[in-house]
């Protein structure tokens, strides 16, 4: 079936599906959606289509998804045919999602600095930056632990849709004036997710993440 993303090049949370869809080398078709200034996601054809007005949606077929973190779960469970991307066994897969929930949670504090710094969004950016530290520091801290343990992914011993859901907001934090200076295992798990095959990068990434 033809796979279709409504996309908006700049958005980390469109990067997600795009990394995954990379990752497994399906071929699809993009519609770019003009995000900024256009505000096009706000329009009433695009809300006929994902009614809370957000990018991305992925067209699959007949199915349609709205949020990054649905659709890696709907390409890792569908298209993934060695199952490492989604892991089934209970204690990886419950790990998974609690990580994945956290990077449509707290880690997207980084992402209301980065559209305050870079599209002039109105808000509070010193709660954000707060809030995307503490997220941060949490990461860091578990991924210290995971370190220790001889391990360099989030969950498990290959990367997962957890990591394809945390990294492109923590990468991009520097767009949103928050450095990665005091996370130094956080940084060391970004530069191995470069490393990835079929990693794609994005305008924006600094190259050591």
């Amino acid at each position: 079936m033809a796979l279709k993303l409504y996309d908006y090049t700049l958005s980390g949370s469109c990067y997600k599906v795009r990394l995954l869809l990379g990752f497994l080398e399906l071929t699809y078709t993009r519609e770019q959606v003009d995000f900024y200034p256009g505000r096009r996601h706000k329009s009433l054809d695009f809300l006929a289509i994902n009614p809370l007005g957000q990018l991305p949606v992925l067209e699959d077929g007949d199915l349609r998804l709205r949020d990054a973190q649905a659709i890696l779960c709907h390409l890792a469970n569908k298209y993934d045919k060695t199952g490492k991307w989604l892991p089934r066994d209970p204690a990886t897969f419950g790990t998974v999602m609690m990580w994945l929930m956290f990077a449509g949670g707290e880690i997207m504090a980084a992402s209301a600095a980065r559209l305050h710094d870079l599209l002039g969004y109105d808000l509070d950016i010193a709660a954000a930056r707060n809030s995307a530290h503490a997220a941060f520091r949490i990461l860091d801290d578990h991924l210290a632990l995971r370190e220790i343990a001889g391990a360099q992914w989030i969950a498990g011993d290959h990367p997962t849709v957890a990591d394809v859901a945390c990294y492109p907001y923590v990468a991009l934090a520097g767009d949103g004036g928050i450095g990665h200076e005091d996370y130094p295992a956080l940084r060391n798990w970004l530069r191995v997710f470069r490393t990835i095959p079929h990693f794609d990068p994005m305008s924006g990434i600094p190259e050591f993440a």
